[in-house]
């Protein structure tokens, strides 16, 4: 299970259907709509503003959502991926989005239906975008908007949303055959014994 939190009152709402990684961070004034994933290490830190998902979004890996103090939320839309690694800080996002993997959108950036950010991009504060693909630092539009965009943007959506299922419905933790200590054994009263025995070999 996530590590979802409570703070100051502002207890996140999760929708139906969701993937929660066990080591995804969830605190504050979040809301997640329904059919979402947020993956393995990423944070959702709803402390200062809210943070408001649509549906049938997915939140890669290691990637942080967070706003500034009272003057930018962040808001995303339906069908939108945000890679790995991505930092959205306080922008709006449309839906049928591809937020791609390391790229960077700072306060107050809106980032219009049907769009693709590319790998490694950065969107300064305060910019209006129009549709179409953006790449580079600044993040400038390097393809205008089409149906072929929205579809590859929509198309990723739907894969994770079917990589979502398999972990719903087929995840199961494993214990190497070979290891040395069997963790369903590590309860309180014999942890120091287990690891003492590690320590010595």
């Amino acid at each position: 299970m996530a590590i979802i939190r409570k703070l100051n009152g502002m207890e996140p709402r999760i929708g139906k259907n969701c993937f929660l990684a066990e080591n995804a961070v969830i605190v504050g004034d979040v809301t997640i709509g329904d059919d979402c994933s947020i993956w393995y290490g990423a944070v959702l830190r709803g402390d200062v503003n809210p943070i408001v998902i649509g549906n049938r979004v997915n939140i890669q890996d290691g990637a942080v959502l967070h706003t500034l103090h009272k003057r930018s939320v962040v808001e995303i839309g339906d069908d939108v991926s945000v890679g790995h690694n991505a930092i959205v800080h306080g922008a709006k996002i449309g839906s049928r989005v591809l937020i791609g993997m390391g790229s960077i959108l700072m306060d107050n950036a809106e980032i219009p239906d049907d769009t693709i950010v590319a790998a490694g991009a950065v969107v300064l504060s305060n910019a209006k975008l129009e549709p179409g693909v953006y790449a580079g630092i600044p993040a400038k539009r390097v393809k205008e908007g089409s149906e072929e965009i929205s579809d590859s943007a929509l198309k990723n959506a739907r894969g994770y949303m079917m990589y979502k299922e398999w972990y719903l419905t087929c995840y199961e933790e494993v214990i190497p055959e070979n290891t040395n200590v069997n963790i369903e054994k590590l309860t309180a009263g014999n942890k120091e014994k287990i690891y003492k025995n590690i320590n010595n070999k």
